[in-house]
């Protein structure tokens, strides 16, 4: 098993979501978060005022596949968050030993 950690655009998320679900990928944990990458924060405008802004929001996808599907979701989550513009996101993906079903203890373990 491994973990398929995506950060990308909110505004990206819905249809990063929607074709996940529809190949059948639809458990995922979501976070909102704050970071910065190689745009280094961006400038806007206020009042007048131009201001800095360090950290971008941007929404931390976390799922949970089996080895063979890790492509599959790689492709999925690059096609539905691409713009193509500094920004985009980055996914990571990390080894997984185990997984323990908190509601019945079932032990999930990566040779299973």
């Amino acid at each position: 098993m491994k973990m398929v950690v995506a950060i990308i655009r909110p505004e990206r998320f819905e249809a990063v979501e929607d074709a996940l679900a529809e190949k059948g990928y639809i458990g995922m944990t979501v976070t909102e978060v704050k970071g910065r990458g190689e745009q280094k924060g961006i400038k806007l405008q206020y009042r007048g005022t131009t201001i800095d802004v360090d950290l971008l929001q941007k929404i931390k996808l976390e799922i949970v596949v089996d080895d063979k599907d890790v492509d599959k979701v790689i492709e999925i989550i690059c096609k539905n968050a691409r713009t193509g513009k500094y920004g985009d996101g980055r996914i990571f993906v990390i080894p997984v030993e185990k997984s323990v079903r908190v509601r019945t203890g079932e032990l999930i373990t990566s040779d299973s």
